[in-house]
């Protein structure tokens, strides 16, 4: 019997920015087509971890293998899309210029877009319930709206790994469940999605595997293993609140004065 690789594997990974070491020796694999939560307090690495990903971050030591091959030679096999306050939406590009960005890396950049180019934007489009605004400029429109647009580009990549860095904060409902509904289309087309949230009653409920974050890995793997109170008072210490119901809520209106400004 054939082994598959594992899709994404983090093995002893430390990543930082400048002469700060921001995550620590962490270790991590994810299967073919899982869907991944990737949650801990402000300030864990989260957004860090998702920068070292695509290549916007080099690692100080350690390795990440796709497909059991090395980050960077697999073209355009990893699509992400970051937090909002990261983009500048001022930029004068429209919708459909916006979405048409997630073929770059199948058209090169000075080649004119193919039909299936522009079918890919389109049925991208469609499918995230934007297609009405194609003509219009990105920053003219809402931040759900925005998202969904950013969304739209990531699906028109055909990707193999999908990055979601906080999609789900400060949306509207429309947008939550529009993204909640392409991770399940995703799903069945075995594309694997890492998402951070601080949503910890979402990670536990709509995802496969949980990667628990504080600078290290806290824990990694299914919900009834990693959402546990020890493991919980390791990445939140005493933010983490837990309701008379069961809920989890995470306090985070105080953030430790150490907290990485990346992230």
């Amino acid at each position: 019997m054939t082994h598959t690789p594992h899709r994404l594997e983090v093995i002893h990974a430390s990543i930082g920015y400048g002469d700060k070491l921001v995550l620590h020796d962490i270790s991590f694999q994810v299967p073919h087509g899982a869907r991944v939560a990737v949650v801990g307090p402000n300030g864990a690495g989260k957004s860090t971890l998702f920068k070292a990903l695509v290549g916007l971050l080099p690692l100080r030591s350690g390795r990440i293998l796709i497909h059991g091959l090395e980050l960077g030679l697999h073209k355009d096999c990893v699509a992400y899309v970051p937090q909002r306050e990261e983009v500048d939406w001022k930029f004068p590009v429209t919708v459909s210029d916006v979405v048409m960005m997630g073929r770059y890396g199948k058209q090169g950049w000075f080649r004119r877009p193919s039909r299936a180019d522009q079918a890919a934007v389109h049925e991208s489009l469609d499918q995230l319930g934007v297609a009405a605004l194609e003509k219009k400029s990105i920053g003219e429109l809402s931040g759900g709206q925005q998202q969904r647009v950013f969304l739209a580009r990531a699906l028109s990549q055909e990707p193999h790994i999908l990055l979601m860095d906080e999609p789900f904060t400060g949306v509207d409902v429309t947008t939550q469940e529009a993204t909640l509904n392409l991770l399940d289309t995703l799903r069945e087309r075995q594309v694997t999605a890492i998402i951070s949230t601080h949503d910890l009653n979402l990670a536990t409920n709509r995802f496969d595997f949980i990667l628990l974050l504080n600078k290290r890995v806290v824990a990694f793997g299914q919900s009834g293993e990693v959402m546990r109170q020890d493991n919980l008072s390791k990445a939140f210490g005493s933010s983490l609140l837990v309701m008379g119901n069961g809920a989890m809520l995470v306090d985070e209106c105080c953030p430790p004065e150490d907290e990485e400004q990346h992230d």
